[in-house]
């Protein structure tokens, strides 16, 4: 039997593993998508994915999703998706909580390699 298949996951357990801000960790695999999650804090950097859209879904704090022309802000609870295509910036005044869901593909920083791009890894 697979050791991922069809196990309970603890958000606040799994949250108290991720150590760096703008690192996200993968916690889920389905349908070629991974569930991840990610301590935001500050401003990230404007990036875009040409292939991929993702979803932001705040479990903890605040977070601003800043697009071209306009901001998305979400609370605990609420979460957006940003089609692909979309240039954005995440932005956290205090520190947020994130739980990403996306294709396996997907790199955080989209098509720049920069400081912030991360290999996510299994926690």
């Amino acid at each position: 039997m697979n050791e991922r298949a069809a196990a309970r996951v603890s958000l606040a357990e799994k949250f108290a593993l991720v150590d760096r801000h703008w690192t996200p960790k993968i916690v889920g695999e389905l349908n070629g998508q991974y569930v991840k999650l990610a301590k935001f804090s500050g401003e990230f950097v404007w990036h875009k994915h040409d292939d991929e859209d993702e979803m932001f879904l705040v479990i903890k704090g605040e977070l601003t999703l800043k697009l071209e022309g306009r901001d998305i802000n979400l609370r605990e609870g609420e979460f957006a998706i940003v089609p692909r295509g979309t240039l954005h910036l995440p932005v956290a005044a205090g520190e947020a909580q994130v739980l990403l869901f996306e294709p396996k593909s997907t790199v955080n920083t989209g098509e720049l390699n920069h400081a912030l791009t991360a290999d996510c890894e299994w926690i």
